[in-house]
């Protein structure tokens, strides 16, 4: 494998982007768009995935970024939970919702993935 010179390269942040993207554009319009907390709350945990796996990235240590990844982690997770109140709240359909937990979980898994590497490769 080799190794990683830009964050860019990263595929956990690549998905992260589209599950960004498509947070972004469901609140741009409806009733999201006026629930002003909620609306900010799902963008800032949906864009939170992906800024945790840059700046962790350019921590510069394997430690660092493991932890970094982490929070990323748990961000999506936090998003997937944000998920179920959009739907619980008529906020999005269920096709949008089964989406956004595709997209989540694709994202989950893929940082769980890159989380088990770095740790086996841990000193």
């Amino acid at each position: 494998m080799s190794s990683i010179q830009r964050f860019e390269e990263i595929e956990a942040w690549k998905e992260s982007r589209i599950l960004a993207r498509i947070t972004y554009e469901i609140c741009k319009s409806g009733e999201l768009a006026k629930d002003f907390a909620l609306r900010d709350q799902v963008r800032r945990s949906a864009v939170s995935v992906g800024s945790n796996i840059a700046e962790g990235f350019g921590r510069g240590s394997n430690q660092e970024f493991i932890r970094f990844l982490r929070i990323a982690l748990g961000s999506a997770y936090e998003f997937r939970s944000q998920a179920y109140t959009l739907l619980d709240a008529n906020y999005i359909d269920k096709q949008t919702f089964s989406d956004l937990l595709e997209q989540s979980e694709k994202v989950a898994n893929l940082i769980g993935g890159f989380l088990r590497y770095l740790e086996s490769i841990k000193q």
